[in-house]
């Protein structure tokens, strides 16, 4: 049994889907600061041959709020650009009409009428954009966010994610390889937690002509491959160190 933790991303790059596939429990780290000018409301797809950022509107963000605390912004105009571009980006893609439906549905929720006339959270958005895609591609994980299993946040990085684990009855932990830089493997093993990191392997396919552009949103992959070649190609291509 393995487990990941990773704050909730809009429509994350495939190493977020690859942590998922990689683990048995996944954990929306929810609870946790706001991270301006990060992943949490925004992503790159593809435009006209180079990256383009997408940007989920939010009111009132910044670092000294919890991400679940940061409301979408209910803003027809924005979400609607942000479709807009999309459908400019890949109306011609192969897989464009079984994916771009599953994009307005979690992006048409900043769209009222709101459940109890409030806006969803971008943690919410988020980790719905998250959800919906695992569900096209059929993977099945347990899910969790932290701000409602765990009650533990006056722990501290290293040791808030390690009572996570054991709280789980897991003692196999995977981290994104960014984490390198500030987890140490001694630290969690001295607390009976075995700490991996995982490696995305870049892996190339057809997009809409010129050279190849890497890791972007997971809309891309899906916008042109299918979900067979996701499920049996692209995501188990990864290592853990």
């Amino acid at each position: 049994m393995s487990i990941a933790i990773m704050q909730p991303y809009i429509f994350p790059y495939i190493g977020y889907f690859q942590l998922i596939y990689a683990s048995n429990v996944f954990v929306f780290y929810d609870d946790v600061n706001y991270i301006n000018r990060g992943w949490i409301n925004r992503n790159r797809i593809l435009l006209n041959g180079s990256d383009h950022m997408i940007t989920v509107p939010c009111k009132d963000a910044s670092q000294n709020k919890l991400i679940k605390d940061i409301e979408v912004l209910s803003d027809a105009k924005g979400i609607q650009k942000i479709l807009t571009t999309i459908k400019a980006a890949y109306a011609k893609a192969p897989f464009f009409q079984a994916v771009y439906p599953l994009i307005e549905a979690v992006l048409s929720a900043a769209l009222p009428p709101h459940k109890d006339d409030t806006p969803p959270s971008i943690a919410d958005m988020a980790s719905d954009s998250v959800l919906k895609i695992c569900g096209y591609l059929g993977i099945s994980r347990v899910f969790r966010y932290s701000s409602q299993q765990y009650d533990n946040r006056e722990l501290k990085k290293a040791d808030r994610l390690i009572d996570i684990c054991h709280a789980e009855g897991i003692t196999h932990y995977i981290n994104a390889s960014g984490g390198k830089a500030i987890y140490e493997k001694e630290y969690y093993a001295a607390r009976g937690i075995e700490l991996d990191f995982l490696n995305p392997k870049k892996y190339e396919y057809e997009q809409a002509g010129g050279a190849f552009v890497p890791w972007l949103s997971m809309i891309d992959v899906l916008m042109y491959n299918s979900k067979e070649d996701i499920n049996n190609e692209i995501l188990p291509l990864y290592y853990l160190d």
